[in-house]
Formats: C-alpha cells, sequence, structure tokens
C-alpha cells in the first residue's frame, strides 16, 4: 500500500514518485511480484494488488501476501481472504503475523517470533497452518524463483550471450594496455600506410557503401568530373569574328596581305589552348581533397586504434597532410607545364590537323568552283577580278612544299579575290582616308558588314582553330591524369610509410604519441568487469540442475 499524503518536508507528488519507483521495477517481466496487504482492511481496495494488476493482469507473476493476521477486529477472520475467495490470485495467497513495534523495540529474536507465529496459525486457522506463515512463504518464494529461473533461462542465456560479445568486441576496440610502446607506434604507422594505400587501390577491408571513396572517387574526378569539363569547352569560347579579323589585321604589318598570315592563326590557338589550364588545375584540386578525406575514412573504419591515441592520431594526419601540401605545388606546375609545352610549339604538320585541312581545303575549292559557275558571263569586271587571280595557282605551285597548311591559306585567298568587288569609280578616295583616320582610335570597324574576302578569312581561321584545339584538348585529357597519378597520388603512396616512420618513429616521441586519452583507461577497466560478471554470471546459469524443489 502506498503513501498518498505528504509527511513533513516530503514533496507533494509523493504518492506519484513512490508509484513510479514500484512501477520501474515491477514491470520487469521476468520479476515475481510480492503484494502486500493488511488483514485488517479491505481486500477489495487493496493498492498493491491494484497496481500489480496493471503490469501483469492476468497474475502469472503475482503472489499476494495478507500481514497482521493477528490485529483483525474480534469476531472475524481471514479465512474467505486465505482461500481466494475474495480475490483469487494465481500464485496464491500466504498470510503471515510479523512481530509487533514492541517485540521490535525489545529485540525479540526472530526465531521466537516464527514459533509465535506458528502457534498463532494452529489456533486461528489450523486447517491453513500448514500453508501459511513466514516459513512457507520463503520455501513457496524459492519454488516460484526456480520454475521462473528455468522458464527464463533461455532468454537469460541467449542475453547475456550477446551482452558478453559486445562487451569483448568493445574491450578489443580498446586494446590492451601498451608494454612495448616502439614496437606498438611502428605497427600503428604501418597499418595505418598500408590502409591508406589499400583505399587508394581499391583493397582496404572496410568498403564504403554510402558514396564514392578513395581510388574510385579519383577514377571519377579524372573521367567524369575532369572530362566532361574540358569537353564544356568551346574551342571558339571567347572569341568573336571581330577579335579574328583583328588578329589577322595585326599580323599584316603595314602592307596589305595577299595570304592569311599563319601568325594569326598562332596567335589565337594560343589563346584558346591556354583556356585548359584551369580545368587542369582544378583537377589537382579535387584530387588533393579525396587524398585528405582518405585519412578521415582511414582513421573512422580501418584503424580505430589510433583512437586510443589522440596525439598520434593527431600527428599522423599532420604528417599525411604536410606531405600532401608538398606535393601540391609540384603537380600543379607539371599541369602547367603541359599547357606550356603545348603552346611553345604549334604543330601543322601533325597528322590528325594535315588531314583537318586537307578536307577543309577541298571544301573551299569545291565552294569556289561553285559560286564561279553561277557567277553571270555577262559582267566584264568580273570576269577580269577572276582573270586577275590567276597568278595565284602559279604561286601555289610554287610554293606547294609547304603542305595543306599553306595551301589551305591560299585557296582560300584565292577563292576570296575572286569575289571580291572591283570599284568601278577608282576617284573618290576621301572616303577610304578618312575612314583611315578613324582606325587610329577604332582599330576594326565593327558597325559595317565583313566583306567577303574578310568573312572567308575568319572563316578559315576558325575552322583551324577548332581542329587543331581538339587536338590539344584530347592530349591534355590525357596527359593531365597521368601527371596527377605520377607526381601526387603514386608518390604519396611510395613515401607515406617512411615519411610517417622518419617523423615519428622517434624514442623521444614515445611517451608522448602512445599517451591514452584520460578516459579510456576507465573505460577499459569498466568494460572489463562487466564482461568477467557477464561470464560468471553465463557459468551460474550453466551450472543449474534439476534442483529439489520444496
Amino acid at each position: 500500500m502506498t503513501q498518498s499524503v505528504p509527511v513533513g518536508d516530503q514533496p507533494s507528488n509523493i504518492e506519484l514518485q513512490i508509484r513510479e519507483l514500484i512501477l520501474k521495477y515491477i514491470s520487469n517481466p521476468n520479476s515475481i511480484i510480492l503484494a502486500v496487504t493488511a488483514a485488517n482492511t479491505d481486500m477489495a481496495t487493496s493498492e498493491s494488488l491494484k497496481v500489480a494488476r496493471e503490469v501483469d493482469p492476468d497474475g502469472r507473476r503475482t503472489l499476494a501476501v495478507v500481514t497482521k493476521l493477528d490485529l483483525m477486529d474480534a469476531g472475524t477472520d481471514a479465512m474467505d481472504v486465505l482461500m481466494g475467495r475474495v480475490i483469487p490470485v494465481k500464485l496464491g495467497i500466504i498470510g503471515v503475523v510479523n512481530r509487533s513495534q514492541l517485540d521490535i523495540n525489545q529485540k525479540k529474536p526472530v526465531a521466537d517470533a516464527i514459533r509465535d507465529e506458528y502457534a498463532f496459525l494452529q489456533k486461528k486457522y489450523p486447517s491453513l497452518a500448514n500453508r501459511n506463515g513466514t516459513k512457507y512463504l520463503a520455501r513457496t518464494l524459492n519454488r516460484l524463483l526456480m520454475h521462473h529461473i528455468r522458464d527464463c533461462l533461455p532468454e537469460l542465456k541467449t542475453r547475456i550471450n550477446v551482452l558478453a560479445a559486445q562487451y569483448q568486441s568493445l574491450l578489443s576496440s580498446y586494446g590492451e594496455p601498451v608494454e612495448d610502446k616502439s614496437a606498438t607506434l611502428l605497427q600503428l604507422i604501418t597499418k595505418f600506410a598500408a590502409e591508406y594505400c589499400n583505399t587508394i587501390e581499391g583493397t582496404a577491408k572496410y568498403i564504403e557503401t554510402a558514396e564514392l571513396c578513395g581510388g574510385a572517387r579519383i577514377c571519377y574526378i579524372f573521367h567524369e568530373t575532369f572530362g566532361r569539363t574540358l569537353e564544356s569547352v568551346d574551342p571558339l569560347g571567347g572569341l568573336t569574328t571581330i577579335d579574328v579579323l583583328t588578329a589577322i589585321r595585326n599580323a599584316t604589318g603595314p602592307r596589305p596581305a595577299l595570304f592569311v598570315p599563319e601568325v594569326s592563326f598562332e596567335l589565337l590557338v594560343k589563346r584558346q589552348v591556354k583556356r585548359l589550364e584551369d580545368p587542369g588545375l582544378r583537377c589537382v584540386e579535387l584530387v588533393h581533397e579525396e587524398m585528405q578525406r582518405i585519412i578521415q575514412h582511414c582513421s573512422n573504419y580501418s584503424t580505430q586504434e589510433l583512437l586510443r591515441f589522440p596525439k598520434l592520431h593527431d600527428a599522423i594526419v599532420e604528417v599525411v597532410t604536410s606531405l600532401l601540401r608538398k606535393r601540391l605545388p609540384v603537380t600543379n606546375e607539371m599541369v602547367h607545364n603541359l599547357v606550356a609545352i603545348e603552346l611553345a610549339y604549334i604543330n601543322t604538320k601533325h597528322p590528325d590537323f594535315a588531314d583537318a585541312c586537307g578536307l577543309m581545303n577541298n571544301n573551299i575549292e569545291e565552294q569556289r568552283r561553285n559560286r564561279m559557275r553561277d557567277q553571270p558571263s555577262t559582267v566584264p569586271r568580273d570576269k577580269a577580278a577572276a582573270g586577275g587571280s590567276q597568278t595565284g595557282p602559279v604561286s601555289e605551285q610554287t610554293e606547294g612544299g609547304m603542305g595543306n597548311w599553306r595551301g589551305l591559306l591560299k585557296k582560300g585567298e584565292e577563292a576570296l579575290t575572286g569575289e571580291r568587288p572591283v570599284p568601278l569609280n577608282p576617284l573618290p578616295a576621301s572616303p577610304q582616308r578618312g575612314h583611315a583616320v578613324n582606325l587610329l582610335d577604332v582599330p576594326v570597324p565593327v558597325s559595317r558588314k565583313l566583306s567577303a574576302r574578310e568573312q572567308r578569312d575568319c572563316e578559315v581561321i576558325e575552322r583551324l582553330i577548332k581542329s587543331y584545339f581538339l587536338i590539344v584538348r584530347k592530349n591534355i585529357q590525357d596527359s593531365v591524369p597521368k601527371a596527377v597519378m605520377h607526381f601526387l597520388v603514386n608518390h604519396v603512396k611510395d613515401c607515406l610509410q617512411s615519411e610517417l616512420v622518419g617523423q615519428l618513429y622517434k624514442t623521444t616521441l614515445l611517451d608522448e604519441l602512445l599517451t591514452e586519452s584520460e578516459d579510456m583507461a576507465q573505460r577499459r577497466n569498466e568494460a572489463a568487469d562487466m564482461l568477467k560478471a557477464l561470464q560468471k554470471a553465463s557459468q551460474v546459469i550453466a551450472e543449474i540442475r534439476e534442483t529439489h524443489l520444496w
């Protein structure tokens, strides 16, 4: 029966606190509930039985105890209660007579109290004397406990074994106390270096399933991120027709050029090739970031022993980070040189470029023939202009040794020479002179429409730039990943262990690096004690046999 009214300085919710305390224990399905009720109260209003019914509605683990049988009113007895006629309880109802407060004050022995209790039961309840009393209650509780243990034994064994395995794993993660610090340090360094390299190679023990990491992510950076970025670079991006025309004119000097100058092509194609450097440097940066992430991956999944030694963990991270930091400028410089190499020599004899020039050469020649065929033969000026261009084939024959590149430019010039309009009246030269004066302020007039020759010159240069740019882009797409692998990834893999050993494997650093965290030793001891207790419990359960039940 719980206390309902606070007394003295007790909290106002004393009833609720007591109830919660009782429920905390009797809610356990493996517990036996002892519901105690005084005989001089109404069993129908018993608070203990009421609470027991809440967690054990079937009464399978509830035993009722009726106390104070000697204090019942004259003319009344607990016969009906003890027989289970008032409130039936499956585990039974047992009546007892405890020592009174006077007996306690007078220090009456427990043996005398039990003897007097038995005498009272023989006198008052002779037919029930052998099924009541403190002795019978003790034997009944022992019997119930043994039956209950046997019923719960399989589940208890399973739970103990599971907990023992968990604590064994936990204890293993804490590691044994360090005896040989030198060997332990070398072992941890070697294991970390091996796991770092294995993560790059894809042979690590712990494979990440949530996202790409290590070598797989580096591969993705090379062939997806970097590759797509290069493919998205427009060969003619940032280059307008006016830019091309301006470069052509600047390359001719003070004299008008008969042919498109080669230097204009080189000037413009170098400008476009230079744009491939930034994606290459970004590729290096992404690989560097991934190799930095591998450090954390190894710490979390592969070498948990490092968590025991936070100073060693920090030192390893610092050494690897420093090594990566040292390799970054070397790799960036190599990527810069790869682009600089392409800029240093524009190989117009490259087989792929020569093939492209030949194809464009044929297209331009065919277009020229089509235009000449479609021109009206009644225009004498056009005929004269076309006749004036006959020196072109002669020049082409004399310079044919320069290959398709020169031939392409010359044929383009020839085609344009036939189309360029010849003014009927050459006298009005002042507009041309006035226009030349304006060129001092605006080198290329952008307000007027380009002539046919200017348009053709620009188209030729743009096609050549695009053809050569694609060749260089293909080279860069192949060479940058190789450079990153050689100067950054493989170099770190090859030098990592020697770098760690050289920086950390020192006698003066042993004690500092192998200092455990403050609570590691305490947690190890607690886990060891808990493991011993579970092993002992498992042994006790294994020894339980059929025993005599009272």
